[in-house]
């Protein structure tokens, strides 16, 4: 039986297949002095400006967060030109989850499946998917698109997501996932940027 986007939204995570109609997207803490210090810096934030444009071209809500903005500074340059001001949240906690205005406007969007990149991987990306988990959101971590200051570091986060039943996936997954069918008139603009 065919659902129409607010049914499904409203009836919360059916399975595990990323929609459009039920995710969003949450950049977490790509900011100049964490990604100075990340290791791969440069492939993360190429894969989290993928999903950026992605979740552009497909209607996927988006927030950005930043983490203690006058120790860190803001988030990079690359990532800010793709979104309004409206879209960046900050934040003092390390989960994203535990920031009560940022948690507020994540209920408002209604979306149960929330597609998380972002730095650090041990540090604020796990402790806001698992925050997320515990708050009934069917999180999903991007292994491309997070990045710690240490390899090791962020494998171990990635185990521990997993060990706790939180999706990991790549950034084409969510891509393809998000596309469904090769009719999309967006999948020609999304090859390209993958490529």
């Amino acid at each position: 039986m065919a659902r129409s986007a607010a049914s499904v939204r409203a009836a919360g995570p059916l399975g595990h297949r990323l929609r459009c109609a039920r995710s969003l997207l949450l950049i977490v803490d790509v900011q100049e002095r964490v990604a100075a210090a990340v290791d791969n810096a440069t492939g993360v934030v190429a894969q989290c400006s993928l999903l950026l444009r992605a979740a552009s071209l497909l209607d996927v809500p988006i927030i950005l967060t930043e983490h203690c903005v006058q120790q860190l500074g803001p988030t990079l340059e690359a990532l800010r030109a793709q979104v309004g001001p409206e879209a960046i949240e900050q934040k003092t906690h390390f989960s994203a989850a535990d920031e009560p205005a940022l948690a507020q406007r994540m209920a408002i969007f209604n979306r149960p499946q929330i597609v998380i990149a972002g730095m650090e991987s041990h540090v604020c990306v796990l402790q806001t998917a698992l925050s997320l988990a515990e708050r009934g959101y069917r999180p999903y971590v991007v292994a491309d698109a997070t990045g710690s200051r240490r390899e090791e570091s962020r494998a171990i986060a990635l185990d521990r997501l997993r060990a706790a039943q939180v999706e990991v996936v790549t950034a084409e997954m969510v891509l393809f996932e998000w596309l469904e069918h090769a009719a999309r008139r967006e999948l020609r603009e999304l090859l390209e940027l993958i490529k």
